[in-house]
């Protein structure tokens, strides 16, 4: 049995006490002793070292498995069941936080009647539509290899076809980077080819199969020989083409899962294609296995790295493409890097010329900071917080990180690098990023939460002058909101 979630929601694995009565929620189990024994040996999964994917808190009799800001599907440690956490958050909740006010991490209680409306109330989050923009940059590309944890090592997970979160993931991630290549232009090499040239020799001849081919056949004017040649149609090349094959057969019969980014992604389709016209998807099935990066060709390393994952997926077989039923490698989605990502995206594309300015992951003694704008008379520390509560609310640890990298001497030191007039003891605006769900009602609110559209520096700047956008407990940190796409 799986127990399905969805983001920032916990399930609750109950001790079946004899004589109490109990009931079996959707958000609630109760085993016998021996089944409950095997969740007393549960840990909290770890994603990357720095997080966890999702987290175990228990007690003598009951276990909590807590979903927080990771999707994925995953084996329970040893109980031999699985969960599964969608890209959902509850809409219901982003109003919630409209009304209240927390003066302190965690204080805010989610209501008990949220629990029975979750499946109505849900807002599937258009993950695809965000890496679509990300990987359409190669600024913002080139940082999305650590959004995703696969585990090729675990036993598969069976699932429907219509619940497969990876597989599109990997695909969008795929034909970003294959269009790209083809931008560029597809690279030439010297390759081997076999040919039973006719009245001529060219390069080494090949006894064995001229033998067969050739002289049991009574063709006595051919020769069978393989030579080398100079073009697109290598190793390389053909390993993209097979995996573009196999991309194109999924999205054909599964167009569903794409959501609304289709159009989309049969445009990229559509591009690549005619590149790859005239090479050939014929490779052996250890050639595949067995491919390798060129340094000197730094964007196909990513292409290859990903298509061996879209094959091994398939287990190179492309008629799994249409199954209806699948087996997938365990696998989680870092949503808050994505969301990162996703802004970072905004920025680069608001903000043409000025990207000298925008710092990400400005690194410094051992902090890293998401975003740090050098730009003079914009200077500012931006922190993004995959966090709802920011709604209409604020968390006074985040504020006190996002302040205390505004004090680091590095930090400092690169404002004075970029301005001759700045002031080393000027306090530098804060800005913390956070997500919010737009809901149909919020139109008509006495109070509707002001968005950031304009991703400009200027007119980020220009938002701080808005009280809503002011954390009144503080000087200069401010807080601004913007729209996810929602499936």
């Amino acid at each position: 049995m799986g127990i399905l979630l969805s983001e920032h929601k916990s399930f609750l694995i109950r001790r079946l006490i004899p004589e109490e009565p109990f009931l079996d929620t959707q958000d609630e189990l109760h085993l016998d002793d021996e089944s409950f024994q095997l969740f007393t040996a549960l840990e909290s999964k770890e994603f990357n070292h720095q997080s966890f994917s999702f987290s175990v808190v228990k007690g003598e009799n009951h276990c909590e498995i807590k979903a927080d800001y990771f999707v994925g599907v995953d084996w329970l440690g040893n109980t031999g069941r699985t969960i599964y956490v969608e890209p959902k958050i509850n809409a219901g909740l982003s109003q919630y936080f409209q009304n209240c006010l927390s003066e302190e991490e965690n204080s805010i209680k989610i209501p008990d009647e949220f629990s029975s409306k979750d499946k109505a109330e849900a807002k599937e989050i258009n993950y695809l539509s965000i890496l679509l923009n990300i990987m359409s940059l190669p600024e913002t590309a080139k940082y999305s290899k650590d959004v995703i944890q696969i585990d090729w090592n675990a036993k598969y997970i069976e699932i429907d076809q219509k619940d497969d979160r990876l597989t599109p993931f990997l695909i969008i991630q795929f034909l970003q980077h294959l269009r790209t290549i083809v931008r560029k232009g597809l690279k030439k090499s010297y390759y081997k080819k076999q040919e039973n040239l006719n009245s001529k020799i060219k390069g080494k001849v090949l006894v064995g199969q001229h033998i067969k081919k050739n002289i049991l056949k009574n063709r006595l004017t051919s020769t069978f020989c393989e030579f080398q040649m100079f073009g697109e149609d290598h190793l390389e090349n053909r390993f993209l083409k097979k995996v573009l094959d196999f991309a194109t057969s999924y999205i054909e019969n599964n167009p569903l899962l794409f959501y609304s980014n289709l159009e989309s992604i049969k445009h990229i389709l559509s591009y690549c294609r005619p590149a790859f016209e005239h090479i050939s998807s014929d490779v052996d099935e250890y050639h595949l296995k067995h491919i390798k990066k060129n340094p000197f060709f730094n964007e196909y390393g990513e292409a290859i790295r990903i298509g061996q994952f879209i094959l091994k997926r398939f287990s190179y077989t492309i008629t799994k493409t249409t199954q209806k039923k699948i087996e997938t490698p365990p696998f989680w989605i870092d949503m808050p890097r994505l969301f990162e990502l996703y802004f970072y995206y905004q920025l680069i594309e608001a903000n043409p010329g000025d990207e000298k300015y925008i710092h990400y992951q400005f690194k410094t003694y051992g902090n890293h900071l998401d975003f740090l704008i050098s730009k003079p008379d914009y200077e500012m520390v931006i922190d993004t917080k995959y966090k709802l509560k920011y709604t209409k609310s604020h968390i006074h640890k985040d504020i006190r990180q996002v302040s205390g990298y505004s004090r680091l001497k590095k930090v400092i030191n690169e404002m004075k690098s970029k301005s001759d007039k700045w002031e080393e003891d000027k306090m530098m605006d804060c800005l913390i990023i956070y997500p919010h769900l737009h809901l149909p009602d919020e139109d008509h609110c006495n109070n509707p939460p002001s968005l950031l559209h304009n991703f400009s520096i200027e007119n980020i700047k220009k938002q701080f002058d808005n009280k809503e956008n002011q954390i009144a407990a503080y000087h200069k940190v401010f807080k601004l909101g913007i729209n996810l796409p929602l499936a």
